[in-house]
């Protein structure tokens, strides 16, 4: 049976994934090195099956790739841009200007230019400062910001957005590029709040254990610009938000705090989410204050679904885990693997997880595969260690199945970032705790100090993928014995 789990969810239940159609990725994608790589070499002797695992993550990020998405979800035709159901005919505007922030922006941008070219006015969006190398473009400007805190980089790009911007009319397209990430690259603080502000409560948030639905719950009540307030400045122009999830369950109001998007939050929640994460009495009394006075006057709240604001807005999901998911169940069967997605709504605190998972490996039968989604979360207890909620996933699953011949577990963040660490997760096998213990590791120790991070870099099982450009929540595999055999 599986093992037990007190703090885990999987959105609206288990869901089946039935196989839809591929992608279509380039050859130049497909045919380029491997993006994901172990932290090191020789360290342990690889598998069928690890190998097998690595290369289905590879193929999870190429699907994640923002210019690979953007090339099949929009086209041009006789100067009309089509996006699932919405058409625009560009020569009905005067000026057509680009904005937005979010980790995969920055090849968003790059495969806008591609197709729209000489058509666009001018554009600004923020990208994360880390992001190496960056994509080549000319007629909008990638303004570096910082990611997960805010910082007066991210702000002075906003108002770069918005100057460029200047007063919106109706004759103004503006297509807004959002992804995850977006919440912390473009800040700007409501009035009367600084953006230290900002920076303390997001802070209290992410070492709280929240989940980053109920974290943007409350960066949307402190923001100039989230949770619809974006919209309200840009009224009346035309407005196409183009948007890659990295959001369990793909809330359009969440991505980034839903700049574009009506808010049905409200600061009711936002105080709420602070009480019960047991920071209200340790934000700054400026913060405190705003959300005790907008409690009070029902007109300060973020715009709602029928406010004129979003008559002329159209909010259209391009990019989601799933997508990714799936990517990696077609490598795993093309190895010969019977492959599932279990779900992409995982959520809930990462060692349980981890626990869980070894659970489904220990009854899953040889040559099977089962793919997951979804975002887990860290609650810092003791210890002060260096990990992500990946590492930890991996290394609390590692325990699980210590001996189990053929077992196989690895969890990556897309955006090539787990937590506070350069890695973007790890991976373990049957034999990963018998080789810690031989290098005088103490694994359940290390679990309960949060030093996931140090325990696989010393097994060389770190996952290493540099910041990938993207980001469609984290992808798991756990995967039994090679599949070789099975093949026809």
């Amino acid at each position: 049976m599986f093992q037990g789990c007190s703090s885990f969810r999987f959105g609206h239940g288990l869901k089946l994934f039935e196989p839809v159609a591929m992608l279509c990725v380039s050859q130049s994608m497909k045919s380029r090195s491997l993006q994901v790589k172990l932290s090191g070499r020789n360290s342990h002797q690889q598998t069928d099956t690890r190998s097998n695992v690595i290369e289905a993550l590879n193929e999870a990020l190429v699907a994640a790739s923002p210019e690979q998405i953007l090339k099949k979800r929009l086209k041009m035709k006789d100067h009309t841009l089509n996006v699932d159901s919405v058409n625009l005919d560009l020569k009905a505007y005067q000026r057509i200007i680009v904005i937005g922030g979010g980790k995969a922006v920055a090849s968003m941008a790059s495969g806008l230019e591609e197709l729209l070219g000489k058509q666009i006015t001018a554009g600004v969006v923020n990208i994360p400062n880390y992001l190496k190398p960056k994509p080549k473009t000319k007629r909008i400007e990638l303004h570096a910001a910082t990611h997960p805190i805010p910082s007066e980089l991210g702000m002075n790009g906003v108002e770069r957005m918005l100057s460029i911007v200047g007063r919106p009319k109706k004759t103004d397209f503006i297509i807004c590029l959002i992804s995850g990430g977006g919440s912390a690259l473009m800040p700007m603080p409501l009035e009367g709040l600084k953006l230290s502000d900002d920076r303390k409560v997001t802070d209290l948030l992410l070492r709280s254990g929240a989940a980053i639905g109920e974290i943007n719950t409350v960066r949307k009540h402190l923001s100039a610009i989230k949770g619809g307030r974006l919209a309200e400045k840009l009224f009346p122009a035309r407005v196409l938000s183009l948007i890659i999830s990295d959001v369990v369950g793909d809330s359009l109001e969440s991505i980034a705090s839903g700049p574009t998007v009506p808010d049905t939050t409200t600061y009711a929640d936002a105080k709420e989410i602070m009480l019960r994460f047991g920071i209200w009495k340790k934000i700054p009394d400026r913060v405190r204050n705003l959300v005790e006075e907008c409690l009070k006057d029902k007109s300060l709240e973020t715009p709602k679904p029928n406010s004129k604001f979003f008559d002329s807005v159209s909010n259209v999901l391009i990019g989601t885990n799933e997508h990714s998911c799936l990517a990696a169940q077609r490598s795993l069967e093309r190895a010969g693997y019977k492959a599932s997605v279990l779900s992409t709504h995982v959520q809930g605190e990462a060692k349980e997880i981890g626990r869980f998972y070894s659970g489904l490996l220990r009854d899953m039968k040889s040559s099977h595969a089962i793919i997951c989604g979804g975002e887990t979360t860290v609650t810092i207890t003791t210890g002060g260690g260096h990990g992500g909620r990946n590492q930890e996933l991996v290394l609390s699953s590692a325990i699980g199945i210590s001996g189990l011949n053929g077992a196989v577990i690895a969890s990556m963040g897309t955006d090539g970032v787990d937590g506070p660490t350069n890695a973007a997760g790890a991976i373990a096998d049957s034999t990963t705790i018998e080789r810690a213990r031989k290098a005088g590791l103490d694994p359940t120790a290390i679990l309960q100090k949060h030093n996931s991070y140090d325990f696989f870099k010393r097994l060389g099982d770190l996952i290493m993928t540099g910041p990938t450009g993207t980001n469609v929540n984290d992808i798991s595999i756990l995967a039994t014995n090679s599949a070789r055999k099975l093949k026809d």
